[in-house]
């Protein structure tokens, strides 16, 4: 009885963990992403706060450039014409041109003449700068008025630019710490049920060892029923095989060379006897032998996974379908059954460590099924199509043997 206790405690446990670390990994990337959120935003806006202050400064500059210009005009001998000119002189930054009602350009200044017709030049930067919208009048008395246009300088052009290049690189770097905490947080749930499935196979290893020497004892006992004590050898049998499966997580399998069709044959037969008889369980198979390099234990774990998860969609009754496809390099099983379905947007979670829609479930056994697949098998499996109210296919697929 202790050691009945003693797997249902560790089977507990590990669901615990399952759906803790699958809670705190959604809430964990939700923290990371607002985190991410706020200094992007607050370092664009300090960004555009230096901008927007460099633009009234240069502002403030044209100013008193075209007030000293005006004065420059009305100014008698007696005016402190050193220190207007020393004023108009002390631009060497942005880009000036002064125009009078005509267009006629009177003067400019920090302009890099890039043409052989520079009145043409200065007139297409003067359409420029109109298109801008930075103007200033200047008024020189007696009803004579300019206007001066000016752009940006170099220095506010490449701050302006700086805001978008942070963003990228904050965005860069983002991605990097995401992908880096995604990695962490997987090793350490990979690290979790690792450990939790060799603990559970160890704490089985017990009880049916001890199972199997009382087997033994009953099978030369007299009077003791030889149908019923058959029954009890395949279900100890069963449980070996999978306190050997949980054993096999988190090490590299042994792979022997098994005939698909024989396999699928055998996890069908066991299945149809342990499911309900509303539910009819087809197999369809080449006529042809495909042979794989597989660990028979792991990968009849995925076929009872999924056809068990096909039971539960379809609660019990309903039709699932198990097919068997070839091309030239690989094998294709599909899985498909006739139950609630599965939303598009959740053809990704499915396989997450912890995910479930069962109120009893681990969340483990589609994250399994992935990792024997994919990481011991250099196969794939993904949910291949699937409609809500009409049911889901799963495929699984497998390098051939040629």
């Amino acid at each position: 009885m202790g050691c009945v206790v003693r797997y249902y405690s560790a089977n507990n446990q590990l669901r615990n963990n399952m759906h803790f670390f699958y809670f705190n990994s959604r809430i964990g990337k939700y923290i990371f992403f607002l985190v991410a959120i706020i200094l992007v935003g607050g370092s664009l806006w300090v960004s555009n706060n230096l901008v927007q202050k460099l633009e009234q400064e240069e502002r403030n500059k044209m100013e008193i450039w075209a007030a000293a210009t005006s004065e420059l005009a009305s100014a008698d001998i007696d005016g402190d014409i050193d220190l207007i000119l020393t004023i108009i002189q002390s631009n060497t930054t942005i880009p000036v041109i002064v125009a009078d009602d005509d267009d006629a350009i009177v003067q400019y200044s920090n302009i890099d003449i890039n043409s052989a017709d520079t009145a043409a030049f200065l007139a297409h930067k003067l359409e420029r700068f109109k298109e801008n919208g930075s103007t200033i009048e200047i008024d020189l008395g007696a009803g004579l008025k300019q206007t001066l246009y000016y752009d940006d300088s170099i220095l506010l052009k490449q701050l302006s630019y700086f805001p978008y290049i942070q963003l990228l690189v904050l965005i860069i770097f983002a991605l990097i710490a995401y992908v880096g905490l995604v990695s962490v947080k997987r090793a350490e749930q990979n690290k979790v049920w690792v450990g939790l499935s060799k603990e559970t196979a160890h704490q089985l290893g017990t009880p049916i060892s001890s199972l199997m020497a009382w087997m033994e004892l009953l099978k030369i006992t007299d009077g003791v029923d030889a149908g019923i004590v058959a029954d009890m050898d395949k279900d100890v049998k069963r449980l070996s095989t999978i306190a050997e499966r949980f054993s096999k997580i988190g090490s590299i399998p042994d792979k022997e060379l098994i005939y698909i069709n024989e396999l699928l044959t055998d996890t069908c037969d066991y299945m149809s006897s342990r499911i309900s008889n509303k539910v009819k369980l087809n197999l369809h198979l080449p006529d042809d032998a495909e042979g794989v390099m597989i660990c028979r234990a792991l990968i009849e774990w995925v076929f009872e996974n999924l056809c068990k998860n096909a039971v539960d969609a379809m609660a019990g009754e309903g039709k699932i379908d198990i097919t068997l496809l070839t091309d030239r390099k690989h094998i294709y099983i599909d899985v498909t059954d006739t139950g609630k379905g599965i939303a598009r947007k959740e053809f990704e979670n499915v396989f997450k460590p912890g995910y479930t829609t069962k109120k009893r479930g681990w969340g483990l056994g589609l994250t399994l099924a992935k990792r024997i697949v994919e990481e011991y098998h250099n196969g794939a499996i993904y949910v291949k199509e699937s409609e809500p109210g009409v049911g889901t296919t799963f495929r699984v697929e497998l390098p051939r043997v040629v």
